[in-house]
């Protein structure tokens, strides 16, 4: 069995005076290639201010930050372990941060999130009261809290306003809420959470409006087996999770695991309870973007699931980081209709195989294989055959501006033989073009090979077994998908893709496919470019104004099929 987790491994505090999970973070890494696991995932604390200490830890005498050393070289050794295992296994990595309030508390945390170099998802959540007493610490703790409160419905009240005072200030920083009804583990759980939908009693009434908090904000729950463990049930208790289900909640899984051996203990139960509250897939983090997976195995899930992931996160990596985005809207086609059931709210689209994902004005439509475009009109146009060197594309957009000849839509695919074919519709000064390809070919001499008007159908099909996208924004498209990806929307006007396209030449980056598409006054380009990353990002962001989208994906796992 795979193990997609996330609230997942704990890395140790190293010489700290309490430890806490496991330093030897390797040995896990060997263990799960061993175990033919994809992916490991690890996690480490956020550290706290030195007034939130459990007992034992103020029992020290020593005053001191668990984990603030480990903290600061958890990000350099993740990375260090990726370049030694990284053709073998994916690792992800992710903070657990712990709220401290919204004074110091807050900006404290903030800081803590610049300070981890390249996490892939933040989970919030809460371990100490406002009080700075521990709900998880022990017995004793627990008394004080309850002595503290009155009684332990005030307990239970006042650590669901916090959690929602967290969930309110943080979830546009946070991506799972952890272990929502943690204080259990040493005061049980509120009887009126068994009838959790009807019940009146304040903790009820509070735990409700907390889900609904973490619904509108699109996060994810924790579904962690500590509770299990731990002898208090699985985090959260199976009534909280049909609630959070009925909101259309994701969930995430994780074993919480502080010791090597506990490595994906109890995963198949986590899998076996999430079922039982109705849920057919769950999400793990990988860059910030969730990537989904089926909770039960069936006949070509994992390519089918693989596709819908692609699809988010070709969509998801159109806006910022900042924007959350946890599940679009979908459509399936063909025989990616299997995954209707899964997702209820998704909709059929027709028997051509695809998947489209949308998100308010911005969609995506990704296939399994390019196709033959249909219902296509034939088009008379400019007709390319040339040397696939960067620049060379450039050259011929500048040549036809330069005659105030407009690129209403085109087509590029590069050959393996060094060479690229495009196929451009024009408007404006068409009269002109054979000047501007005159100065194209004695600008560049040898680099175009056939320069030449023909009739063609303006979108074509190529490298056929290659993941393709076909919309973008309800824009037909036929460009396969690459490693290194560029999605702009920007005015249909002439002159303003030779901008990109001049800009990406002078950074040394070679355009290998583009398809351009027009709708009313407003164009989309999808081009698939070879370059450096920071190079291509550092361009499009002094694009300008005619660009309302200039968006570089990198798909740094991607092969192709």
């Amino acid at each position: 069995m795979f193990v997609y987790e996330t609230h997942g491994i704990h890395a140790g505090t190293g010489k700290d005076h309490l430890k806490h999970g496991i330093d030897n973070l390797e040995e896990i890494v060997r263990k799960a290639i061993d175990m033919g696991h994809p992916s490991v995932t690890f996690i480490v604390h956020t550290p706290r201010l030195t007034g939130y200490r459990y007992d034992a830890e103020r029992r020290t005498d020593i005053k001191f930050i668990r984990g603030d050393a480990a903290y600061f070289r958890y990000g350099n050794n993740i990375k260090e372990l990726k370049k030694k295992y990284g053709d073998r296994i994916t690792i992800i990595h992710g903070i657990e941060l712990e709220w401290l309030g919204t004074d110091l508390g807050l900006q404290w945390n903030k800081s803590k999130i610049f300070q981890a170099d390249g996490i892939d998802f933040v989970i919030g959540s809460i371990h100490f009261s406002k009080e700075k007493i521990a709900y998880d610490g022990s017995i004793a703790e627990t008394e004080r809290l309850l002595e503290r409160r009155g009684d332990k419905s005030r307990l239970w009240v006042e650590y669901l306003e916090e959690m929602m005072e967290m969930v309110d200030t943080t979830y546009k920083i946070i991506d799972v809420v952890g272990h929502i009804d943690l204080p259990k583990l040493y005061t049980g759980l509120p009887e009126c959470f068994a009838e959790l939908d009807d019940s009146d009693e304040p903790e009820a009434v509070k735990m409700r409006l907390l889900l609904e908090k973490i619904s509108e904000y699109n996060l994810s729950l924790d579904v962690n087996m500590a509770g299990h463990v731990k002898g208090c049930g699985i985090y959260p208790q199976l009534p909280v999770l049909k609630r959070a289900r009925a909101l259309n909640i994701p969930v995430t899984i994780g074993t919480d695991c502080h010791h090597a051996e506990d490595y994906g203990r109890n995963y198949k139960m986590a899998l076996d309870y999430i079922a039982e509250a109705g849920y057919t897939w769950y999400l793990s983090y990988r860059n910030g973007i969730p990537i989904k997976h089926p909770v039960k195995e069936r006949e070509y899930s994992e390519e089918h699931y693989n596709y819908l992931n692609l699809a988010i996160e070709l969509l998801k990596r159109r806006f910022s980081r900042s924007v959350p985005l946890r599940l679009p809207n979908l459509s399936f086609g063909g025989k990616f209709r299997d995954l209707l059931s899964d997702f209820p709210g998704s909709t059929a689209s027709g028997d051509t195989s695809i998947i489209r994902a949308r998100t308010g004005e911005k969609s995506i439509t990704v296939s399994d294989k390019n196709s033959a475009v249909k219902n296509q009109v034939m088009m008379k146009g400019l007709y390319s055959h040339h040397r696939d060197d960067v620049g060379v594309l450039s050259l011929l957009f500048n040549a036809l501006a330069s005659e105030s000849i407009n690129v209403e839509t085109a087509w590029l695919d590069y050959s393996n033989d060094r060479t690229a074919t495009a196929f451009l519709t024009l408007s404006g000064q068409e009269d002109r073009l054979n000047d501007a390809l005159e100065f194209a070919s004695s600008t560049r001499p040898g680099s175009f090979l056939t320069l030449e008007e023909r009739d063609m159908f303006p979108l074509r099909s190529s490298k056929k077994d290659n993941p393709t996208i076909l919309e973008i924004d309800g824009i037909e498209m036929n460009i396969p998908i690459s490693s290194c990806m560029i999605i702009t929307s920007h005015k249909n006007s002439k002159g303003v893709l030779l901008i990109l396209l001049s800009a990406l030449a002078s950074v040394n980056v070679n355009v290998k496919n583009l398809q351009l598409g027009k709708r009313g006054n407003k164009a989309y380009a999808v081009l698939g470019v070879e370059g450096e990353e920071k190079e291509i990002k550092d361009v499009l962001s002094r694009l300008g104004s005619s660009f309302h989208e200039a968006s570089c994906i990198s798909l740094s796992d991607f092969t192709g099929k």
